[in-house]
């Protein structure tokens, strides 16, 4: 006799049976993503009890047992804090307090900082209007930005106009940073881009210039740029010449990463179709209104990873200017660390400039996202 029960029923859809229970939420991902087989199960555990060992006791460290306010002493102007006053036997974070000012400002004097706040006020506020997808108008903000505001931030930093001059032997920290790093960031992009088109020009004596250039720059560390800029330009000025030491790292810093800068965009013009050109060309545009039309702003936004990490390497090589006397954000803080009053505090220091790089270059990396998904690019509409 045939069995007619589970006739016209898919497998596990038989109306006199409870629907099959389906594994969704928290267990079900938890299932699938980390327990989905022996080595996953096994490599799940060995990161939990990795964690386990480092986290616990760094939350410890860092925030329970951690001394976080000056002792009274201090803060009636009896003495000046110093490690002394840290005895919980956890990070002593009033040595960041003590000397935050300087680790922002560097040696610039106390009574000018207010400059310095001016010029970061109206960096971020130009940022912000070029960045911002609600600010319509950009075009006065791009030219506030690009031309006035360098003039504008050299006079109220070095001085001059009534104002007390402030030498950038005296310039440091954080803000010393935000200067070699933002500078490098805005001029790298159009000469990387003009080195680009260089390289792939038709013209003999550009292509061999250019590819002379990128494959120096990029054939050697920064830090031989740095000691060149440093020691051996000035040999080559005539007599009674000097250029200032600042000055001159800024332009090793930034024709250094204009180099790979134009490695990047010239990988986005490759990577555009030939019919990108043709079609450009068949409409009658010349070369430079191709370029700025069509073109490059394909380009640019095929290589928006890799330009925005190139940005972030520029950020964190600054660091390197410390070879050459400057006391950036790293080297001012190693420095305060060894002070005789705060010696034993150089993890604290290396903790604190871990968490502000960390904090710049994030935020760099996550405006690159927004950038590409806003763009598609690598999406699939």
């Amino acid at each position: 006799m045939t069995d007619t029960t589970n006739q016209g029923f898919a497998p596990g859809t038989r109306p006199d049976l409870p629907p099959p229970v389906s594994e969704s939420g928290v267990i079900g991902w938890l299932r699938h993503n980390l327990f989905s087989s022996w080595w996953d199960t096994l490599l799940t555990l060995g990161a939990i009890y990795l964690i386990y060992l480092i986290v616990p006791p760094f939350v410890t460290w860092a925030f329970l047992d951690a001394t976080w306010n000056f002792v009274p002493e201090v803060l009636s102007g009896e003495k000046s804090p110093q490690i002394s006053d840290c005895t919980s036997g956890g990070a002593c974070w009033i040595f960041v307090r003590a000397r935050f000012g300087q680790f922002f400002y560097g040696f610039y004097p106390d009574a000018e900082r207010w400059r310095v706040n001016i010029v970061l006020i109206l960096l971020v506020a130009s940022i912000y209007g070029l960045l911002a997808e609600r600010v319509k108008n950009k075009q006065p903000i791009a030219w506030f930005f690009f031309l006035i505001f360098p003039i504008l931030a050299f006079v109220l930093l070095y001085g001059g106009f009534g104002l007390e001059v402030v030498p950038t032997q005296q310039w440091g920290g954080f803000m010393l940073t935000l200067i070699i790093s933002g500078i490098g960031i805005v001029f790298s992009l159009p000469i990387g881009i003009l080195l680009a088109l260089g390289r792939r020009s038709q013209l003999p004596v550009v292509h061999l210039l250019c590819t002379l250039f990128i494959e120096f720059a990029r054939g050697v560390p920064l830090i031989t740029i740095l000691f060149m800029a440093n020691v051996m330009l000035p040999l080559f000025l005539p007599p009674g010449v000097e250029f200032n030491i600042l000055v001159r790292i800024l332009i090793g810093v930034t024709l250094f990463a204009s180099a790979y800068m134009a490695e990047v965009i010239r990988g986005g013009l490759q990577a555009l179709p030939k019919g990108q050109y043709e079609g450009a060309m068949a409409m009658g545009l010349g070369y430079w209104q191709m370029m700025r039309l069509i073109i490059m702003p394909q380009a640019l936004r095929v290589a928006i990873p890799s330009i925005v990490n190139n940005f972030i390497s520029l950020a964190q090589d600054t660091t390197l200017v410390a070879i050459v006397g400057l006391y950036d954000f790293l080297n001012i803080v190693r420095a305060g660390s060894r002070d005789s009053n705060w010696i034993g505090t150089e993890i604290e220091g290396y903790v604190f400039c871990g968490v502000v790089y960390w904090a710049f270059c994030f935020a760099m990396s996550r405006y690159s996202m927004h950038l590409e998904r806003k763009l598609h690019t690598g999406h699939k509409r």
